[in-house]
């Protein structure tokens, strides 16, 4: 259902590594989560919610090959990154520092889908931290976005630093001159969500979720009761 993506073109010159030599444009997709299943992680990741999160990422990778050849009718490059990465791309450097050689929420803040949020979370605008993302790289001119987010919308806000059961964020707000490990460890997260969810479905993955669950950017307003 297009209602439940988003999608969003950025101009990546002199941000990427020299592997994606050329391909300058970025079409940076999101697929919104099912509200009813982030609702129901408030006591942490179930199987549920890890069911879900493979599901939308297999359909987030389709519609990504589908933008991709679309593209390549035009006689122009395309390459899709996937929505999460898998063994065969892992290296040392990313267990080493927990980071792959591209960003899809750069993509997604370059292209002002939305900004990175005191969790590291991507939280865009239309449906907050909400979403799994993709990306397409190309060679093609893209209508890019004139106005990239540089910086936090969050404000005072700090639910998801004081909901970690991690307590892997200190408060401090994004922009684009701060380091995600000026303000997130990414390793005692990992290892807190291995722990839930090895302790709540019995499987030992990296996903936890509560952060997600508490944003209120995004979360469905309940009808007021009269």
């Amino acid at each position: 259902k297009d209602k439940d993506y988003l999608i969003g073109y950025a101009d990546l010159q002199g941000l990427l590594p020299d592997k994606y030599l050329g391909l300058d444009y970025a079409i940076a997709l999101g697929r919104r989560l099912d509200d009813n299943i982030i609702d129901s992680i408030v006591n942490g990741p179930n199987i549920e919610y890890y069911n879900h999160y493979n599901e939308v990422n297999k359909e987030l990778s389709e519609a990504a090959h589908l933008v991709g050849e679309k593209i390549r009718r035009l006689d122009a490059q395309a390459m899709i990154i996937e929505p999460t990465i898998t063994d065969k791309d892992l290296d040392k450097n990313f267990i080493k520092t927990l980071r792959f050689d591209f960003s899809h929420k750069m993509a997604a803040t370059c292209a002002g889908l939305g900004w990175i949020g005191k969790t590291a979370l991507f939280v865009s605008k239309k449906y907050g931290p909400r979403v799994r993302l993709a990306t397409v790289l190309t060679d093609y001119p893209l209508p890019v976005c004139t106005r990239p987010i540089e910086e936090s919308q969050c404000g005072t806000c700090d639910l998801c630093v004081r909901i970690c059961p991690a307590r892997a964020a200190n408060g401090m707000a994004w922009n684009i001159n701060v380091d995600r490990n000026d303000f997130f460890d990414p390793f005692a997260c990992l290892k807190k969500a291995r722990e839930l969810s090895l302790n709540n479905f019995g499987k030992e993955v990296g996903i936890c979720g509560k952060c997600i669950f508490v944003c209120p950017i995004g979360k469905k307003r309940k009808a007021v009761k009269r």
